[in-house]
């Protein structure tokens, strides 16, 4: 991680001490010959706590998203995701990869429901494509983090399989949403087909994501893995900080959203930045900032100056990701640099 406070992304946090330790003492063996007992153990660790069948580890939540739409459609396929879900936005895989065609759907600040599915929504007549799979993302994270409950993802699920599609739940910060609404992360997934959930997000493993399902489909995930070259070997090793990840660091989470929630009051007392504390549900923070006081960019890079460091994530906002390792107090810390730098 950066000298100084970095609050770019929760994707900078390093693996604890007990990580360190399980990856130095991990029995390994030949995962793509499926010989590696730890990889074994943190796919089925994984599972049961989703309520799936069986689990599937992967280099990245890149990789864990695109095998679900890969083993669930067929190209010329379509599939309906949020207008703004990681998915579609950062990952190029649906259209370029699997052959499928996004529907964009609207949603309340990143929760999608049965009325936003309904509208774009049209039966089969043998002229259109078949929307085949419906794809969530809770936490979303261009929404600011925000969570979408168990009711309404149940809503979701239930408008989706009563038209024929299957569901994948992007789960990148699924344990996020969890903790904010205190339930098992099960309940928010149990109508889904799919679910990926990172280990290297707030959960601090230095790498690896899961996806689970049913038996067949991750069969189907595993073979379609080795096709895009993600076979891992002796994966064990970083398979033994994921089961510390999913044993240890879940209920922490809660930490974060704490200091998210203090950093979103503080950063709102600045001049020109608006913060919509309401949204701020989990770990991530998004400010707007007027342009009097500066682009994001500059913004940005003013804090770098002062080795505090955040990400501006458009032409008009910066974010903010509490994690692990920033403190409450270091994020006092950087409050102080921003007041002092953007209050005249």
């Amino acid at each position: 991680m950066k000298e100084g406070i970095d609050l770019r992304s929760d994707t900078v946090t390093e693996p604890t001490q007990a990580m360190w330790e399980a990856m130095n003492n991990a029995v390994i063996g030949d995962d793509v010959f499926g010989e590696d007992k730890t990889v074994m153990s943190l796919e089925s660790l994984a599972a049961d706590i989703l309520g799936k069948e069986a689990g599937l580890f992967v280099a990245s939540g890149t990789m864990g998203n695109l095998l679900a739409v890969l083993c669930q459609t067929k190209p010329g396929d379509e599939a309906m995701v949020e207008k703004l879900a990681h998915i579609y936005y950062f990952e190029r895989g649906m259209a370029s990869i699997a052959g499928v065609t996004p529907v964009l759907l609207e949603s309340d600040n990143g929760v999608v429901r049965p009325d936003h599915i309904r509208a774009q929504f049209r039966g089969a007549s043998g002229h259109e494509s078949k929307i085949a799979l419906l794809c969530l993302e809770n936490t979303h994270n261009l929404h600011g983090g925000t969570v979408s409950t168990v009711k309404e993802m149940e809503a979701n699920y239930a408008f989706a399989k009563q038209n024929g599609m299957k569901i994948h739940v992007d789960g990148a910060r699924l344990f996020n949403a969890a903790v904010a609404l205190n339930v098992p992360a099960a309940d928010l997934v149990r109508g889904a087909d799919t679910v990926m959930v990172c280990l290297a997000k707030s959960l601090c493993a230095p790498v690896g994501s899961v996806l689970v399902g049913s038996v067949d489909l991750i069969k189907k995930a595993r073979q379609w893995r080795s096709i895009l070259g993600g076979g891992m070997r002796q994966a064990g090793i970083i398979a033994a900080a994921g089961v510390v990840a999913l044993e240890t660091m879940v209920e922490r989470l809660a930490e974060d959203h704490a200091n998210a929630k203090y950093l979103g009051q503080e950063l709102s007392k600045i001049p020109g930045v608006t913060v919509n504390r309401e949204l701020i549900h989990t770990n991530l923070v998004y400010g707007m900032l007027d342009p009097k006081l500066a682009t994001p960019a500059e913004f940005e890079a003013k804090l770098q100056q002062y080795n505090v460091y955040c990400f501006a994530a458009s032409q008009t906002e910066v974010r903010f990701a509490t994690h692990k390792d920033v403190t409450h107090n270091q994020i006092t810390e950087a409050l102080g640099i921003m007041k002092k730098l953007f209050i005249h």
